[in-house]
């Protein structure tokens, strides 16, 4: 039987992948093999998003409160994000993949943005889906950040602060030049945002499902991207009456 695809695809889905340390709990194993069957997960959200025609697919990969973990939980995570990029990179490439790192650069570790940066580049020309990872990012620090970027500039008479509008804090943020995500989707049951993408989800779309992220198909994905379409999107305005017949 084929698939169902809905005819109302997203451009953008954002997803906060969580329950990895639960889905090795439950199993006895150690939270590293959650995070490492999440790597699996990642691949698989990419091809169905792509297949789908979703022009943007952002993975909150590591966030800025994630340093407080265990140091080897941390080690591990960043030895995914290594091994990911080096053993994923040619293949998203080949798909014509575009990656995009969003988050704080400063003081990351000397063998981690190098990778960062390599990514980005050798895939900077490439038409396909963009593959946004949020790597280092909390959307409370990427807004402290543009605020202190613009400030500097009025103080060196460069803006004013009548410059300073919500299509100029666009174009200064981590995101700049990515559409806002319709979708915002969160596994492992929990309903909160969690310090992510706060300014550019005000209008999205939120949907929290049970699954953890491990266990995250492409037949999850699609049944997510369903209910999105079933959905009315107004954007604080009002819903449009339909006409009835003769009228």
């Amino acid at each position: 039987m084929p698939e169902f695809i809905p005819a109302n695809v997203p451009n953008h889905v954002a997803i906060i992948m969580d329950g990895n340390g639960r889905w090795a709990n439950a199993r006895g194993l150690p939270r590293t093999m959650g995070h490492r069957k999440g790597v699996e997960a990642v691949r698989a959200a990419v091809k169905t998003a792509a297949d789908l025609g979703i022009r943007y697919l952002t993975l909150f990969a590591f966030s800025s409160e994630n340093w407080s973990r265990p140091e080897a939980e941390v080690t591990d995570l960043m030895g995914l994000l290594k091994a990911f990029i080096r053993r994923d990179l040619a293949d998203l490439h080949r798909e014509n993949v575009r990656i995009r790192v969003i988050g704080d650069r400063a003081n990351l570790r000397g063998d981690i943005l190098p990778l960062l940066i390599e990514a980005e580049e050798t895939t900077s020309a490439n038409t396909g889906i963009t593959l946004v990872i949020a790597f280092n990012y909390g959307a409370r620090d990427e807004l402290a950040r543009a605020m202190r970027r613009l400030a500097t500039e009025v103080a060196a008479g460069r803006l004013r602060p009548d410059d300073i509008t919500a299509e100029r804090i666009n174009a200064t943020i981590d995101t700049a030049g990515i559409p806002d995500p319709d979708l915002i989707l969160r596994t492992s049951g929990e309903e909160r945002l969690s310090n992510f993408l706060l300014w550019q989800g005000a209008y999205s779309e939120l949907l929290f499902i049970p699954e953890l992220w491990p266990d995250f198909t492409r037949e999850t994905f699609l049944a997510a991207i369903e209910k999105y379409a079933s959905r009315e999107r107004r954007f604080g305005g009002l819903s449009q009456p339909t006409l009835a017949v003769g009228s």
